[in-house]
């Protein structure tokens, strides 16, 4: 696998972390926040099935801005070739 070259930004990743801590954040939300927080700062790559749930996220019309905005950086840290 070819090194990734993005990374989350840091308010990115802050965002991440709040979403981590919230209470009311949904399962899929902290997925996205926890892959987004495990990219920062490293050359990893998300992993297949967080890029899975980061798109059906997207597709669906009753994402919150928050999910939304998680699971496009994830998807934009993804593998190409996938």
């Amino acid at each position: 696998m070819a090194s990734n070259s993005k990374q989350t930004s840091s308010s990115m990743a802050s965002l991440a972390g709040k979403t981590l801590r919230s209470g009311g954040a949904s399962q899929t939300a902290k997925t996205l926040a926890g892959s987004a927080l495990a990219q920062a700062g490293s050359a990893r790559q998300t992993g297949s099935a967080v890029e899975a749930a980061a798109s059906k996220a997207l597709r669906s019309t009753n994402t919150s801005s928050t999910t939304r905005s998680l699971a496009g950086s994830v998807v934009s840290q993804s593998n190409r070739k996938r």
